[in-house]
């Protein structure tokens, strides 16, 4: 029998509970940063260096994350069910934790790609990006992440991959920040929603029998979804 497919869509939520703090987090790594001066095609522009000493902060942090329940559970997964993850998080702690198909909107910290030639993907680990460090063609390395006013590369992948979904859960997002939070539109119709956060019952979507809404963090609610559903395929097995 073929398997179901279960879509995940993950946000900063669900690595925060690993120790990395987000943008919107006080007292973070970059508390003291404006958004648009890291993270944006305008900010690299006017200070390359700013930007990459962002960057080589959060890699440092990203690499010695470790995965948690939630990443793990999401992981098991896989025995019973095709599963995809989107994730929004540019941290690698869902490989971590053994997940096999992982869709990255928004880049990964440990690559780094030519500034001039965007198919010149390097994996980099936690080492350091530093201005004069260059592609084999000889333009500078920047950060593989997708800055705001960057398109999204990943986004069309990522679409047809929620079409097919049996099953869609929502991680850790606020479901703000677009277009992924535009993916639940296209979403098929007889597919069963579960949406984990702790401000689950404030995000912009309506609880009812196709979406049930679960205000936990993720190391506590996705472990409960995902026994819920391995409950479910083992029953549709017998």
């Amino acid at each position: 029998m073929q398997k179901k497919h279960v879509v995940v869509l993950t946000g900063a939520g669900i690595s925060a509970e690993s120790g990395l703090k987000t943008f919107r987090d006080s007292g973070g790594l970059w508390e003291n940063y404006d958004v648009m001066e890291v993270a944006s095609i305008e900010g690299w522009q006017k200070n390359p260096e700013l930007v990459l000493k962002f960057y080589n902060e959060r890699r440092k942090q990203a690499y010695h994350a470790q995965p948690n329940a939630g990443h793990l559970a999401l992981k098991e997964l896989e025995k019973y069910y095709k599963v995809s993850i989107i994730t929004q998080n540019v941290d690698n702690l869902h490989e971590k934790a053994g997940s096999t198909n992982v869709i990255h909107l928004h880049g990964e910290l440990s690559k780094v790609r030519s500034e001039k030639y965007e198919d010149l993907i390097y994996e980099w680990g936690d080492k350091e990006i530093h201005l004069g460090d260059k592609c084999e063609r000889g333009a500078q390395l920047r950060p593989h992440i997708v800055w705001f006013g960057e398109v999204v590369p990943m986004m069309e992948h990522a679409i047809n991959v929620t079409l097919s979904a049996d099953y869609f859960l929502v991680i850790g997002t606020s479901l703000n920040v677009y277009p992924a939070a535009g993916l639940i539109n296209y979403l098929p119709a007889t597919a069963d929603i579960y949406v984990i956060d702790p401000h689950a019952h404030e995000l912009p979507i309506r609880s009812n029998k196709k979406v049930k809404l679960i205000s936990e963090k993720a190391t506590i609610g996705v472990p409960k979804v995902v026994a819920l559903l391995i409950e479910e395929a083992t029953k549709q097995e017998h």
